[in-house]
């Protein structure tokens, strides 16, 4: 993007981009439970708690800090193999009032699914489907196998949490560029999969070096025909983006030199202004 000096603002966007396109929408992904394998989806509905459906289930130990005590890869990184599916997910695409709360007006939010609409179904590694609620399934992930040859460890006792509102580490959407990854793939000299940070949103922003995204911090973006969104800050990140998400195996690298060169950042947080459905290929505009 040719950037005019006399019009650009401390963000470093320039002004004269108000109201154009910057990109488009590359991809969509959900994480049904916290930690766990995700979907890719056709269609989102972006929500001011995230986006429909995501990580609306987590796992918590007492083991685990007040502040954050949910269990996750980094405490058993074969969590990321687990395949978490909505048994509906026919009521799991948008809630189901959104079209009727439409119809009355802009400022109608539409309410979620009920705990029987958006109950989900866990496969395991080995291919066994339980129920996201069974014991058997909790104490799958609290064992732990693989330093105990002659049998399982016992782990933590967990419980099932449900909310609403996305369990995101941070702000309720994530979003990263093609460009992003591409470039971290040329640094660290291996390709990765941009998977591993787990945004919601992957946006390519044609014609734009990587992390052009920290640009727009501070900024509102729309996202195909509705949505907007605040960029609130960057995405700092954790050991969770060296697991492989097919593999669950670790490439440390890939967070040394997001540590090492982006101050260990990468992506953005969004927080959502305008509520609506988005999908793939859908213009993005720079609105302010």
């Amino acid at each position: 993007m040719a950037v005019d000096k006399r019009n650009v603002d401390n963000s470093g966007v320039d002004n004269n981009e108000v109201g154009k396109v910057i990109g488009s929408i590359d991809r969509l992904d959900r994480y049904p439970v916290k930690s766990m394998r995700g979907e890719q989806l056709d269609q989102a509905f972006v929500g001011y708690s995230g986006i429909y459906g995501d990580r609306i289930y987590a796992f918590k130990s007492p083991a685990a800090p007040a502040f954050f005590p949910y269990f996750t890869g980094r405490d058993k990184q074969e969590m990321l193999l687990y395949t978490p599916r909505f048994r509906h997910p026919e009521h799991a695409r948008q809630p189901h009032s959104w079209a009727e709360a439409e119809t009355y007006s802009i400022g109608i939010t539409p309410l979620f699914g009920s705990e029987d609409e958006l109950v989900v179904d866990v496969e395991t590694p080995e291919g066994q489907v339980l129920a996201i609620g069974d014991p058997l399934l909790m104490q799958m992930l609290a064992n732990n196998t693989s330093d105990s040859p002659g049998g399982n460890k016992q782990g933590p006792e967990l419980s099932l949490y449900r909310s609403d509102r996305a369990l995101t580490d941070g702000r309720p959407i994530s979003l990263i560029s093609v460009q992003t990854v591409q470039q971290l793939s040329e640094e660290v000299g291996i390709p990765i999969d941009g998977r591993r940070f787990r945004a919601n949103i992957s946006i390519d922003l044609a014609g734009m070096a990587g992390f052009s995204e920290d640009d727009f911090v501070g900024r509102t973006l729309r996202l195909g025909d509705r949505v907007v969104v605040s960029i609130v800050e960057r995405d700092p990140r954790c050991e969770m983006i060296t697991f492989d998400p097919d593999t669950g195996e670790t490439e440390p690298a890939i967070l040394r030199q997001v540590s090492k060169a982006h101050n260990r950042l990468a992506g953005v947080y969004a927080a959502v202004l305008v509520e609506g459905l988005v999908e793939p290929g859908d213009s993005i505009y720079l609105e302010s």
